[in-house]
């Protein structure tokens, strides 16, 4: 789905201290995924560069095809990316797109709240579309981002495509997890793991650059 170049609000005065302040950020034209990554396009990669599979691969709860994929590190969805030439996206990237061109609203599909939970890793399309028709937004996966994870970042983050902190020791995610005590997350909300780690509520969605936009108006 291509994302057109613009302005939106990023960030929740009503969310964590981490989310705050809101603030207008400028993002040139991007593209990125209607869905996480599959187990079957995972596959794929898996078979014709012969690396190891991720943690859980093959394991029942975790093993249909059209679950997206998890249990990844940040290295190994960055590695992903680069073979299907794509990219992850930022942080900014994934929520203007997430959005939905809804600013303001609480989830991705709008204000209201989804009862219930997955008890495991859902097949795509589970979780409602947005405007966009980006669909597993919250209650599915938490999704890889590009950039580090600084809690105090909003504060200074620059207007026009900010790329995150240069240095960090978590990365930052996005999106509910089946498996978190809040699954239903907020749009804004900002969570973040060592790159590292391969946790079972964890997957990712890819972007790709489009030709540059107009830079935003100083």
């Amino acid at each position: 789905m291509e994302i057109p170049a613009g302005p939106f609000t990023m960030g929740w005065d009503a969310g964590d201290p981490c989310e705050r302040p809101p603030h207008e950020v400028w993002l040139d034209v991007f593209a990125i995924a209607t869905q996480p990554v599959t187990n079957a396009e995972y596959g794929r990669y898996l078979a014709a560069t012969r690396v190891a599979p991720p943690r859980f691969w093959g394991e029942s709860d975790f093993s249909d095809p059209l679950q997206p994929v998890v249990g990844i590190s940040w290295d190994e969805a960055s590695a992903y990316g680069t073979w299907a030439e794509a990219r992850l996206p930022t942080e900014a990237e994934w929520e203007k797109a997430a959005r939905g061109g809804l600013d303001g609203a609480r989830f991705p599909w709008g204000e209201a709240r989804l009862e219930g939970r997955f008890t495991r890793p859902p097949c795509v399309g589970a979780a409602p579309p947005n405007r966009f028709g980006l669909t597993d937004l919250s209650g599915v996966c938490h999704e890889w981002c590009a950039d580090w994870f600084d809690a105090r970042y909003y504060a200074a983050s620059p207007r026009c495509n900010p790329p995150g902190p240069e240095t960090g020791t978590r990365r930052v995610s996005r999106g509910g997890a089946w498996r978190h005590a809040d699954p239903w997350s907020s749009v804004a909300h900002r969570s973040s793991l060592p790159p590292g780690l391969r946790y079972s509520d964890y997957g990712v969605r890819l972007a790709r650059d489009v030709q540059a936009s107009r830079a935003a108006p100083a």
